[in-house]
C-alpha cells in the first residue's frame, strides 16, 4: 500500500480486489486501523458529487467528501486516477478518468467542499495509468491539448495524472508517480481486462 499522509491510503495488488473482495477489505482496512464500513459510490465516470455522514453507497457519483470524522471513504481505480482533497474540516475522494477529469470531477470536488465551509488546502493523486501507456484516439486527445504526450511505443497519448494535477491549483501536492500499465503491482484494466480494483480510502483523523 501507499501511505502519503495521515488520513490517505492507496491499496495495491498485493492488497486485494478492494470492490468486490470484502475479505480483502476487511484485511486492509483492519492494517489502517479505520472501520470496514466505508461510504462508496457507483461510479459513472461522471461529476457527480455526494456528501456523506455515514457508511454506505451513496448512488451514481464520481466523487465523495465527508465532515465526519473516522468515517472512511473510498473509490475504486484500475488505471484511473483517485485523487483526495484535504481540508482542515473536511476530505473527500474522486475517481478520475479521462471522461471524469474532461468532466471536471476533482474541481466540482473541490467546490462542492469550499460551500461547505471546508476549503481543500492539499491533494494526493494516487497511481493511475501514465503517459508512457495511456494510447488514445484523437477523439479523447483533442480535449486535452496542454497534456498530449506519446507512448513508450511511438502512440498518441494523454497524461492523465497530468490533467487532474493541473485541476488543482496551487494546493499543496503530492502525487505516487506509478503507472498502473507499466507496474505489475498494480490492477490494470487496459493491460488485462482487469476486473479487480484498488481503493483510495480517506478519512478524517479524530
Amino acid at each position: 500500500m501507499i501511505r502519503p499522509r495521515a488520513g490517505v491510503a492507496f491499496s495495491l495488488a498485493a492488497q486485494g480486489d478492494q470492490r468486490h473482495d470484502l475479505a480483502a477489505r476487511a484485511g486492509f482496512a483492519s492494517e489502517l486501523g479505520v472501520p470496514f464500513d466505508w461510504a462508496v459510490v457507483h461510479q459513472v465516470h461522471g461529476q457527480r458529487v455526494v456528501e456523506v455522514d455515514e457508511a454506505g453507497e451513496f448512488g451514481e457519483a464520481d466523487a465523495l467528501f465527508t465532515l465526519r470524522p473516522g468515517l472512511p471513504i473510498a473509490v475504486f481505480t484500475a488505471d484511473c486516477a483517485a485523487v483526495v482533497l484535504g481540508a482542515s474540516s473536511a476530505v473527500g475522494v474522486a475517481h478520475a478518468g479521462w471522461r471524469g477529469a474532461a468532466a471536471g470531477v476533482v474541481p466540482t470536488l473541490a467546490k462542492a467542499m469550499e460551500r461547505a465551509g471546508a476549503v481543500p488546502r492539499w491533494a494526493a493523486i494516487g497511481p493511475a495509468i501514465g503517459p508512457c501507456c495511456f494510447e488514445v484516439g484523437p477523439e479523447v486527445a483533442v480535449q486535452f491539448p496542454e497534456n498530449v504526450a506519446s507512448t513508450s511505443w511511438g502512440t498518441t497519448s494523454v497524461d492523465l495524472p497530468g490533467v487532474v494535477a493541473g485541476q488543482l491549483g496551487d494546493l499543496e501536492l503530492w502525487q505516487a508517480r506509478v503507472c498502473t500499465f507499466d507496474n505489475l503491482g498494480c490492477f490494470s484494466h487496459r493491460r488485462n481486462s482487469a476486473l479487480e480494483r484498488m481503493a483510495a480510502v480517506a478519512w478524517l483523523p479524530k
